[in-house]
């Protein structure tokens, strides 16, 4: 059993190393929705696809691919989230491995976001 001292030292040293991670405005960050509702649409391949895509292309000092839980959008799943640093959220609906390989290509490689997959372009 540790002691509250002890406990403390690790919740601060932690909370440190998050601030870390959040401050870095160098990151592009990917996140995919893998709630059961992001899975049960296909989402494990998307991320899959992002992830190794990422690493063969040895981007990895640029971009960083992770996964969240329900975004709340459901009927819109599988969802990518693309935050850049200085620009406005990119929120990419009804993934799948195809287009999130056509979203590295043009959108985190080649700067411009494929509208045609993004939240902004359904008919809501």
């Amino acid at each position: 059993m540790k002691t509250l001292e002890e406990l403390r030292a690790i919740r601060d040293r932690m909370q440190g190393q998050v601030g870390l991670r959040s401050e870095d405005d160098t990151h592009t960050r990917v996140v995919v929705g893998m709630a059961t509702c992001g899975i049960a649409s296909g989402a494990r391949p998307v991320l899959t696809t992002l992830s190794d895509l990422v690493q063969q292309k040895h981007l990895t000092d640029k971009i960083t691919v992770t996964q969240t839980g329900c975004i709340g959008l459901c009927q819109y799943e599988p969802i990518v989230e693309v935050m850049e640093p200085g620009k406005p959220k990119v929120t990419y609906i009804k993934m799948n491995a195809e287009k999130a390989a056509e979203i590295l290509e043009r959108h985190l490689i080649g700067g411009h976001p494929v509208e045609k997959y993004t939240l902004a372009s359904a008919n809501l």
